[in-house]
């Protein structure tokens, strides 16, 4: 049976499957990444895992994977086949597609894993059938994933889509990227975390706690909740002007508020609107499973000339 290899590598969890021409989810794996063991140990655990998933497949499948598609954190060059930086893991210039390419003996893609995630979720997940959309995980930080026709663009650099870091507040928070009053300081699941621990005066207090004491009607944690819904609609609207998405798609830890989240945040960005024509705002779709079946999708292009008509793939 053909297949692919899809392997999403986290700070601290590898997520991994085989994938069917058919889209059916043939095994499932995960691994710790092992950071704490040094970079050079990730990355030959990120090929020996790979190395096994390849085995599994000529095993249970009678042939190897055609095709491997991984997604890694950080700053990636999809084109050269590079993980060029991420500080959890700690490594520089990594020749990953290289690397797993010598040792699978088959074609490898290496996607950013918000973009590989956005890629999932707009071909497969949430916006499925939107033209043009923006992915927008709101979790530790705030990343996003421009799509365009099918594809999600990395920019010429590969840093398109880092909406986390456009200034709402010019005179506020600094941020660890050097400026101050960026996006992410005020509408990422760790801010508004931080801030309602202030505010409630309790250090282990979340945003999920937060969200809780918004249904209950706390004040305090209305005007927390209030602030980041604002910072994010502006965000948002800016990010509107500039591309025009018929579609945006808000994901990760904040977003499973649900309508607690969501309902201002459509009522904000309304609000903020002028000429710009208003996208529909949607929750993701496809949870923590964006990132692997994202890469499940890159490896398929590989094994293609045009743009696929991806059937859904099993979570």
């Amino acid at each position: 049976m053909r297949h692919v290899i899809a392997l999403d590598v986290g700070g601290t969890g590898m997520k991994a499957a085989l994938i069917g021409d058919d889209g059916a989810l043939l095994h499932r794996a995960r691994r710790a990444t092992g950071r704490e063991r040094g970079t050079e140990a990730v990355i030959e655990g990120i090929l020996a895992f790979a190395a096994d998933l390849r085995a599994h497949g000529v095993e249970h499948y009678g042939a190897p994977a055609a095709a491997a598609g991984i997604a890694v954190p950080g700053i990636v060059d999809d084109a050269r086949g590079t993980a060029v930086y991420s500080a959890n893991l700690g490594w520089k210039d990594v020749p990953l597609r290289a690397l797993l390419t010598d040792r699978l003996g088959m074609p490898v893609a290496l996607g950013h894993d918000v973009r590989t995630g956005g890629l999932a979720e707009g071909r497969i997940g949430a916006g499925r059938g939107a033209d043009r959309f923006l992915f927008v995980p709101l979790g530790t930080g705030i990343a996003g994933a421009i799509g365009i026709d099918g594809r999600v663009e990395a920019g010429a650099d590969g840093f398109a889509g880092e909406i986390g870091h456009i200034r709402v507040r010019p005179q506020g928070v600094a941020c660890p990227c050097g400026q101050y009053g960026c996006l992410e300081r005020y509408a990422s699941a760790s801010a508004v975390s931080a801030a309602w621990a202030a505010a409630c005066g309790n250090p282990d207090a979340d945003a999920a706690d937060c969200a809780r004491a918004v249904v209950s009607g706390d004040p305090n944690a209305v005007r927390v909740w209030q602030e980041a819904v604002d910072a994010l609609a502006d965000g948002l609207v800016t990010a509107l002007t500039l591309l025009n998405p018929r579609t945006m798609i808000i994901g990760g830890g904040l977003a499973e508020a649900g309508e607690v989240l969501f309902q201002p945040l459509r009522d904000a960005v309304r609000q903020r609107v002028t000429f710009q024509k208003l996208p529909t705002i949607v929750p993701a779709a496809l949870g923590d499973s964006a990132g692997c079946l994202g890469a499940s999708l890159l490896a398929r292009d590989l094994l293609t000339t045009t743009t696929p008509t991806t059937p859904e793939v099993s979570t």
